[in-house]
């Protein structure tokens, strides 16, 4: 089982990143996806994840800012940031549910900076 990561990089405040996961495998038969992300000298915190019918959930921190969203016929999820703060710098990882238990990608760095 695998689960990969892209998008991440080097963005100025108030800049847009779109994140892209993939997993093995048809992502309609993963259950739960999302996000987390970890920053310098933190622990890891909750993004957004989204269910295997559509159904969204966000952290405070985020919301109206990203928009987390799954497409089946290109087997993705993605991450939309929009607006993106100095503090949304982290280490961003993808997680999927497959018949109960949960796997990780190894993630993808976002930076945002001036």
């Amino acid at each position: 089982v695998q689960v990969v990561e892209s998008g991440g990089g080097l963005v100025q405040p108030g800049g847009s990143l779109r994140l892209s996961c993939t997993a093995s495998g048809r992502i309609s038969t993963w259950g739960t996806m999302g996000w987390s992300r970890q920053a310098p000298g933190k622990e890891r915190d909750f993004v957004a994840n989204i269910g295997s019918v559509g159904q969204t959930f966000y952290a405070d921190s985020v919301k109206g800012r990203f928009t987390i969203s799954r497409d089946s016929a290109k087997d993705t999820l993605y991450l939309q940031m929009n607006n993106l703060k100095p503090e949304d710098t982290a280490v961003y990882f993808c997680y999927a549910d497959y018949l109960g238990s949960t796997y990780w990608g190894k993630g993808t760095p976002v930076t945002v900076s001036s």
